[in-house]
């Protein structure tokens, strides 16, 4: 019964660190989305790439400024699997 504590621990776990890294990703795309949206509709002007660019640099610049952090929570999440995987072991 333990293990499958454990294991439900785990994936709970692996859950919130990937809404933690993907979620300031996800919000600032969908904030720029839905400005240039809004936009688009008051000037009429439907065109795709007006969409999509403002879209990628908002990404790349949420991920410049916030990657390290996010790759800091991964990097620890896998060092506690990792430390896991070993003590199952013994």
């Amino acid at each position: 019964m333990d293990d499958t504590a454990s294991l439900l621990s785990l994936a709970d776990r692996m859950l919130w660190v990937t809404a933690l890294v993907a979620g300031p990703v996800l919000l600032a795309s969908l904030a720029v989305g839905l400005v240039v949206g809004v936009i688009q509709a008051a000037t009429s002007v439907n065109e795709q790439t007006l969409t999509f660019v403002p879209k990628l640099a908002v990404t790349a610049l949420v991920l410049v400024l916030l990657g390290g952090a996010m790759l800091g929570l991964i990097g620890d999440f896998m060092k506690d699997i990792f430390a896991q995987i070993a003590a199952t072991g013994r």
